[in-house]
């Protein structure tokens, strides 16, 4: 499986012989260069410039954007509303499971808050999470840093952060790498995740923005 992060909270997660997903595409107001990809698969955490752009999507067949399980392509995909019930007028957010027999990834979509420890056992075993870590609405360092070790992934890749190109206000990644407790790290091109190869302890890994 190979994981490329295209900026924001979208990532392109493609594996041979299994349908192809892009998660979260984006509109050019939010300040990244236009999306121009294709995959069979597109889902949408919630529906705002930054992250539900289907159009930037070329050939897609089958678009999520509601709760429920799927199966496509070999891929099993269960759609979960993870919002804040404490909050009145708590912004709707769809978290993903990707679950590719091996291998499971999960996306927390625009989460705005730490769920319970029972809504996140619910996910099971997870080999890497897709995390958003800047703010904004969404979570910041420190609460991104407990759902990751509510969680235990094998990998953690942030997202939903300010980069030179992102026109929101979000903070920098630096501040969840001190939450996690590490250096900088230098971002790879993309991750390739086998079952063979995910670390027994939590691992934040950085991918750099493709455009």
């Amino acid at each position: 499986m190979d994981i490329t992060w295209y900026g924001h909270s979208c990532f392109r997660i493609t594996e041979r012989g299994k349908a192809n997903i892009v998660t979260d595409p984006y509109d050019e107001s939010i300040g990244y260069g236009a999306l121009n990809l294709k995959s069979e698969i597109v889902t949408i955490s919630h529906n705002t410039p930054g992250h539900a752009n289907v159009e930037a999507v070329r050939d897609w067949q089958y678009l999520i954007e509601r709760p429920g399980e799927y199966e496509i392509g070999g891929v099993f995909i269960i759609a979960t509303p993870m919002i804040n019930k404490k909050v009145a007028d708590a912004r709707y957010n769809l978290a993903y499971t990707f679950d590719y027999g091996k291998s499971k990834v999960v996306h927390m979509g625009d989460i705005q808050h730490v769920p319970s420890q029972s809504d996140l056992d619910a996910l099971g075993e997870v080999n890497v999470l897709l995390v958003p870590v800047g703010g904004g609405g969404a979570l910041n360092a420190s609460q991104a840093a407990e759902v990751v070790a509510m969680i235990e992934p094998s990998i953690v890749i942030p997202m939903h952060y300010k980069t030179d190109h992102s026109l929101l206000e979000l903070d920098p990644v630096d501040k969840f790498l001190t939450e996690m407790g590490v250096s900088q790290i230098e971002p790879q091109e993309s991750l390739r995740v086998s079952s063979s190869s995910t670390p027994e302890q939590t691992e934040v890994m950085m991918l750099a923005y493709n455009n």
